[in-house]
């Protein structure tokens, strides 16, 4: 089992990290279109991207001005801290020569040939004018990396355990930028209902590729309450809160069936899907927003916890 809990761990670590440095893609891609419409409060958006990523103390340590581009290519390039995208591609390609035997040729072959790409593509400091074709870069590659697992895997313990990582880091992306930018949007309420008001609404929706999603259900109207009502519960949105716990609970139930055997992270997320399920957009509001968030990323990192444990990750 502690070969089997290695290779599990190194898949379930290997598609973390490219959503996670897909999600770091989307949030600079957001955050540039966001910096351009607030002019001199800016700052004040960049800083809100370094916090949903938790490394606003590491930028400010390097004593760098809070400049787009100084922003954008510590959080892509940056080398003296394992948050970049760069570092982040570069574990999952370390994760998946341990799952070598594990994965088909052509899932290996994406990964790879996803790090060598974005590391040419990020080999010297970043322009503006590059931006747009790197950052789409980063999400192209991740999207092939997803298709080969889709179209090329069997749909075993390797393939759940796969999907574990992408949901389990998706649920707390969509969580936490939720959570730093849903009060931090606007800078007064003289703004509400403006045009300002419109657009900063849209780019939490861009940040997580929520836009065209949420304009088809909702095609004339821009309302908060409307935004975390979809964000949270629309169990058709990939990026979902719900879709994701959901996806989580169901891919360890595939695993129990797998193994023939549950353990206490089953039931631990299956509560936790069958809890949001009972909630509405008014209640949570009512009890506080940001405490609902906290309370929900907690579960999310207990889930983790306890799929490394249960299935013996590290031994």
């Amino acid at each position: 089992m502690a070969t089997l809990g290695k290779t599990a761990g190194a898949l379930f670590w290997m598609f973390r990290y490219l959503e996670r440095s897909e999600n770091l893609a989307r949030l600079v891609e957001a955050g540039l279109r966001m910096s351009l419409t607030r002019g001199e409060t800016a700052v004040q958006e960049w800083r809100s991207v370094l916090a949903t990523v938790d490394m606003r103390d590491a930028f400010e340590a390097t004593e760098q001005a809070y400049d787009p581009l100084h922003v954008v290519n510590f959080l892509l390039r940056g080398r003296t801290h394992g948050g970049s995208v760069l570092s982040m591609l570069e574990a999952a390609r370390d994760n998946a020569r341990r799952a070598r035997t594990a994965i088909t040729r052509e899932v290996w072959e994406a990964t790879n040939e996803c790090f060598i790409n974005i590391r040419s593509a990020l080999a010297r400091p970043l322009r503006e004018a590059d931006l747009p074709q790197v950052l789409g870069m980063i999400r192209q590659h991740s999207a092939l990396v997803r298709g080969a697992l889709h179209g090329t895997m069997l749909r075993n313990d390797i393939y759940n355990f796969a999907r574990l990582g992408t949901f389990v880091e998706r649920a707390d992306n969509t969580a936490r930028i939720i959570d730093v930018k849903y009060y931090l949007l606007l800078p007064s309420l003289s703004h509400v209902g403006s045009t300002l008001d419109t657009s900063q609404w849209d780019m939490l929706l861009r940040s997580l590729s929520a836009q065209r999603s949420y304009r088809w259900l909702n095609p004339n109207e821009t309302k908060p309450i409307d935004i975390a009502r979809f964000l949270i519960f629309d169990g058709r949105f990939p990026r979902s809160v719900l879709f994701c716990a959901l996806k989580i609970s169901e891919n360890l139930k595939w695993l129990a069936f797998d193994y023939a055997e549950e353990k206490p992270v089953h039931a631990y997320a299956a509560k936790m899907a069958d809890d949001l399920q009972k909630l509405t957009i008014e209640q949570i509001f009512e009890s506080g927003l940001h405490e609902f968030l906290q309370t929900f990323m907690r579960s999310i990192a207990a889930i983790a916890n306890l799929i490394e444990k249960d299935y013996r990750f590290i031994e």
